[in-house]
């Protein structure tokens, strides 16, 4: 593993965490990052680092460039944002809370369309000595497999299978999973 890579990435998910709890404001952990979390341990290479935020992330935004973190130009501002920091980029998908608990697309042709049931429900993952809030592990091996059928333009990656996998096994360990649903603390 690129562990150079890997240690810039930490740094920057703990700098995003610490500053969403200074604003007040939430995000969590989604994709690769938020399976290792969940799990403990670094697992693979990472890309990126990829967040859900609320819709309304304008001082979070903010801040991402006071630390530093520049915005990158293609993704649907109503839909993503996108920053790079020391050559390492970070995606923020946007996410619109529903009066009845749902959380929904924010933008773009989904908008409105319902996110797994209990995406944002899940305890907080640990690596290390990183806590940070989390996408949910049956929610994330749900949009895992899903994705390529929501969006066929994004083929199925034998990196999401692995995830799923590793996910599964995780969750049908007993004393991993609490009758909550969460990870122990």
């Amino acid at each position: 593993m690129d562990r150079k890579r890997a240690d810039g990435q930490l740094a920057q998910i703990a700098e995003t965490v610490g500053l969403a709890r200074r604003l007040g404001a939430c995000v969590w952990l989604r994709g690769g990052w938020a399976v290792d979390f969940f799990l403990g341990e670094q697992t693979r290479d990472h890309e990126d680092v990829d967040w859900f935020v609320p819709v309304a992330a304008a001082a979070l935004a903010d801040g991402l460039r006071d630390l530093g973190f520049r915005p990158l130009a293609g993704g649907p501002p109503q839909q993503q944002l996108d920053f790079a920091k020391d050559g390492l980029e970070s995606s923020f998908a946007l996410v619109d809370p529903a009066p009845d608990g749902r959380v929904l697309v924010a933008g773009g042709p989904w908008a409105g369309t319902a996110w797994p049931d209990g995406l944002l429900d899940g305890p907080p993952g640990r690596l290390g000595g990183l806590v940070c809030p989390i996408v949910a592990p049956r929610a994330q091996i749900e949009i895992k497999r899903m994705m390529p059928l929501w969006d066929p333009r994004r083929p199925r990656r034998a990196k999401d299978a692995e995830d799923v996998a590793r996910l599964r096994e995780a969750l049908r360990r007993p004393e991993s999973v609490p009758p909550t649903g969460g990870r122990p603390g």
